[in-house]
C-alpha cells in the first residue's frame, strides 16, 4: 500500500495538504470547555492527526528512496505542531497546551518509526561487498 502511494506522489501530496488544512481548520473552531479529568478523545485526535500527517508527508517526500528527508520531516512537523498550538491562542475558547505538542510529537515519531521499519529494505545501501 505504501509503495502505491509512493508511486502516485501527486495524490500523496494532495492528501498531505488536506490533512494539514483539516488540522488548521479544526484548530480554528471553538469548543466547549473540556470536562475535568483525562480526555481520551483529545489525546487520540492529536496523536492520530499528526500520525497520518507524518505518514503521508514521509511517503510524499521520501518516496521510499531518500531517507535523508526523514529528519527534516520530523523537525518541520514538530514546528507545525508548535505553531498549531500558538494559533489556538488567538481562537476564543481555545488554549495553547504544551501537552498537546508532546502528544503530536509522539504521533510524529511513531509514524516515522513505523515508516522507517516498513521501508528499511528500500533504505539499505546496495553493495557487492560481503559483510564480515
Amino acid at each position: 500500500m505504501i509503495s502505491w502511494f509512493e508511486k502516485h506522489s501527486k495524490l500523496s501530496w494532495t492528501i498531505t495538504i488536506l490533512i494539514a488544512m483539516t488540522i488548521f481548520y479544526i484548530s480554528s473552531l471553538t469548543f466547549l470547555p473540556a470536562k475535568p479529568g483525562f480526555n481520551w478523545q483529545s489525546i487520540a485526535y492529536h496523536f492520530y492527526a499528526f500520525l497520518f500527517l507524518s505518514a503521508f508527508l514521509l511517503i510524499s517526500s521520501t518516496k521510499g528512496k531518500n531517507k535523508k528527508f526523514i529528519f527534516p520531516v520530523i523537525i518541520f512537523l514538530i514546528f507545525y505542531a508548535i505553531t498549531d498550538e500558538i494559533h489556538q491562542l488567538f481562537v476564543p475558547g481555545r488554549t495553547c497546551a504544551f501537552s498537546d505538542v508532546l502528544i503530536n510529537s509522539a504521533g510524529i515519531l511513531f509514524a516515522c518509526l513505523i515508516y522507517g521499519l516498513l521501508r528499511h529494505d528500500k533504505f539499505k545501501i546496495k553493495t557487492d561487498k560481503p559483510y564480515y
